[in-house]
């Protein structure tokens, strides 16, 4: 399949778009998708805990993403919350040797150290993101910055550990993190995110752009610059709000889908 970006009209792209949508957005893109961690539990905390490690651990292909996982998981003896609320120290040597690419075991510990932290101040992780929002912010920007300066106001942690967690003050896409927001905030009838988290808004949610998505977006002239920044994320964003100005990050699926597919544009 072959389409010419400059050519393509309004409601034609919209209808491709939303097309993708409903072939991606269903119970059958669990299975295969990191998604389907979170999916596991049922509790909120567990939900969260496991969808941040899913989505921290995304990049690369998906089968490792998610055998990685349940690696993590498997040391946390398969129940999340329990595990962040009562660990010892002797709790933590069972993630030595633990590695996903660059994420290794001192990042593990300090991860764990963190989130233990956070659910000792807070009932869940929705309320850190949620102090830097407010009703009438457009995005979701300095939530995702509240959460950086928060996971890292250990003034001891890792230097290494801070490639892990994007921030837009840095100028990065944020993808993972944005993804991670996309599980715990949207919802549908499909029932592959979750919406457990009722403090954001969806429409306040920023569509995940990496390598992938952002060269499927390009070439169907949603953006037009590189490198694929929060600046970029904005603008795709923007632009998806045309389609559906309240659930824009809905298109996620479609993008990613078109890109599974191979669809080439030129």
């Amino acid at each position: 399949m072959t389409l010419l970006n400059s050519m393509i009209p309004f409601n034609e792209l919209k209808g491709l778009l939303n097309e993708y949508v409903l072939k991606f957005n269903k119970p059958a893109f669990i299975e295969n998708d990191p998604i389907c961690i979170p999916h596991r539990f049922t509790k909120q905390q567990d939900i969260e805990i496991a969808g941040f490690i899913a989505a921290t651990f995304a990049w690369g292909q998906r089968k490792t993403i998610i055998n990685k996982c349940i690696d993590f998981l498997s040391r946390m003896d398969h129940t999340p919350y329990e595990f962040i609320n009562h660990f010892t120290a002797n709790d933590l040597k069972s993630f030595k040797g633990f590695k996903h690419r660059t994420f290794n075991e001192i990042d593990a510990i300090y991860f764990l150290i963190t989130l233990q932290r956070l659910y000792q101040e807070f009932e869940t992780m929705e309320l850190v993101f949620a102090e830097g929002i407010s009703a009438n912010s457009k995005h979701t920007q300095k939530g995702l910055e509240h959460f950086y300066q928060y996971f890292f106001k250990d003034v001891t942690h890792p230097k290494r550990t801070r490639k892990h967690v994007a921030t837009p003050a840095k100028k990065s896409a944020c993808k993972r993190l944005n993804m991670f927001l996309r599980w715990m905030v949207r919802y549908d009838d499909a029932g592959v995110d979750f919406g457990i988290w009722k403090k954001i808004k969806m429409n306040q949610l920023i569509c995940p752009v990496d390598v992938h998505v952002g060269n499927i977006a390009r070439q169907l002239g949603l953006i037009s610059e590189q490198p694929y920044t929060w600046k970029t994320a904005l603008a795709l964003t923007k632009k998806l709000k045309t389609f559906d100005p309240n659930d824009p990050v809905k298109y996620d699926f479609a993008l990613f889908g078109l890109g599974l597919e191979g669809i080439f544009f030129e």
